[in-house]
């Protein structure tokens, strides 16, 4: 499969509006951990809190994700899309006009920023509908490298709010969101196919099958890492090596940039190699790269670890995604869903438990290396399923596995 067999497939309109629609909205859904240095000394927030802060999103991100699943069905992706967008401008409206005056406030906006992580469940089923089986890996790692948007997140909103104060920043950020919006209305499209409507019978039906258990186990680590760090990195670096929130802001978007654009990557690596060999791969050197990050003594060596970590994850996200489709081609948006849900509570569970560790120990180190334990048993959970995987379901798919 080459990127040329993008322009005689599918409806490559569709496929870059969805790329704008999660990029702007993975944008806004990090919003408070890209303004969580500013806003936590605004409001004299604990490590803990400012941890809780920036994880709320991806909390409220992971259950809304199924139940814009089920819409996507019931109304098409195109008109849920426009949905959770109009939602998602009238938080950031209400955040910029009011004002976040104490630490309950970045909760409720959290809650509310949740749909548009939500955004996932809606722009890859939309995208991946109009392409083949053989180029699922890529077409979405495309739409899904609008993850990139954390990556703008972290460099422009701190020295926004350096500028013009952190409250104006969700202001501004009302300007991406409304031309995205317009863009989307005009040139997105639905695919014609017969899409079965999921109903939350279908969503436990499946979370019977253990194949379903091992996807959202693996997602919840390659995307919760992932986001997890995107989301963390500023606060991170304000606090361990005393930068500015905007030379944090730097050094995060160099990080997480490589997990954004990996993505494609991992998903166009995974269609040559397969994605269980591509995870093993990338689930080792997430390890290692968090112990590294954990142990460095210097801002150099540590932002080398998250680098490399960031982009393992990021093309390990690629790579569960080149699966999925293999496994699950029927029931594609309900699987969407559920292990969308699950990289959501990976991020919760990496962000807020650094914020723990540091509150509670002093340190993060306690935080990141329970998260490379579970890449370890990633690994592990790799290798019970490789065979069954490959004689089963694997053997008659279109793609390597």
């Amino acid at each position: 499969m080459k990127f040329s067999d993008l322009k005689t497939s599918g409806h490559w309109p569709t496929l870059l509006t969805a790329f704008l629609y999660f990029d702007v909205s993975f944008m806004v859904w990090t919003i408070l951990g890209a303004l969580g240095a500013q806003i936590g000394s605004t409001l004299h927030l604990t490590p803990e809190q400012k941890g809780l802060m920036v994880a709320i999103p991806y909390l409220s991100g992971a259950f809304i994700r199924i139940l814009l699943g089920m819409l996507v069905d019931r109304i098409g992706a195109k008109n849920t899309g426009i949905i959770a967008q109009l939602i998602v401008i009238a938080g950031m409206t209400t955040a910029w006009l009011t004002g976040l005056h104490q630490f309950s406030h970045t909760l409720m906006l959290g809650l509310v920023l949740g749909v548009a992580g939500a955004s996932f469940a809606v722009a890859l089923p939309q995208a991946g509908r109009w392409y083949p089986p053989n180029m699922q890996g890529l077409v979405l790692g495309l739409a899904g490298a609008g993850n990139v948007g954390v990556v703008i997140d972290a460099i422009l909103a701190p020295r926004l709010a350096a500028a013009y104060g952190w409250n104006a920043v969700f202001g501004l950020a009302l300007i991406p969101l409304l031309l995205v919006l317009v863009v989307y209305m005009i040139f997105s499209k639905e695919a014609v196919v017969k899409v079965k409507k999921k109903t939350p019978k279908d969503y436990v039906n499946l979370l019977k099958e253990k194949d379903a258990h091992w996807f959202c186990f693996f997602y919840t680590i390659s995307f919760g890492g992932f986001s997890g760090l995107a989301a963390s990195l500023i606060i991170y670096f304000t606090s361990e090596f005393q930068l500015s929130a905007v030379d944090a802001g730097s050094w995060a978007a160099l990080c997480t940039l490589v997990g954004a654009l990996g993505r494609p990557v991992g998903g166009a690596l995974a269609d040559r190699l397969g994605g269980i060999r591509a995870l093993h791969v990338f689930f080792i050197v997430a390890a290692l790269s968090l112990v590294l990050a954990a142990y460095a003594g210097s801002l150099a060596l540590c932002a080398v670890g998250f680098f490399l970590a960031s982009g393992a994850f990021g093309m390990a996200n690629g790579s569960v995604f080149q699966l999925l489709p293999q496994r699950f081609a029927k029931d594609i948006g309900v699987m969407t869903g559920l292990v969308g849900c699950g990289g959501g509570l990976g991020g919760f569970l990496l962000a807020s438990s650094l914020g723990y560790s540091k509150g509670l120990t002093g340190t993060y180190h306690v935080g990141l290396l329970a998260f490379a334990a579970l890449c370890i048993l990633a690994l592990i959970g790799l290798n019970l399923v490789k065979l069954r995987w490959r004689t089963t379901w694997g053997a008659m798919a279109e793609a390597r596995i």
